[in-house]
């Protein structure tokens, strides 16, 4: 599993469009647009082709103008991850004698 995350920068007025044809695009997720039309997004993939894939078809959405990778990672088994809890100890005060 590959799991990225990605700012693209759109187009003057077209923020609704590349969206829409987000939405379409299997594994992206739309999280955040800011007022000049950068939308920050998550997309998770099978393996490295397809994530390669799915950065090509963003750059190919009408209305963007670029797509750039912030953070990557991939998980060759994530059903084997561990999830780690982590518990808060009271910590000892130093009591004076």
């Amino acid at each position: 599993m590959n799991i990225s995350s990605a700012i693209i920068h759109v187009l003057p007025g077209n923020v609704a469009i590349v969206r829409s044809g987000l939405a379409m695009v299997p594994g992206v997720e739309v999280h955040g647009i800011s007022p000049e039309g950068k939308m920050i997004v998550t997309i998770e993939t099978a393996d490295e082709g397809s994530n390669a894939d799915t950065y090509q078809r963003i750059g190919q959405l009408d209305g963007v103008m670029s797509a750039a990778m912030v953070y990557h990672q991939t998980e060759s088994e994530p059903e084997m991850e561990v999830s780690v809890e982590v518990r808060r100890q009271p910590v000892p005060q130093n009591k004076e004698i």
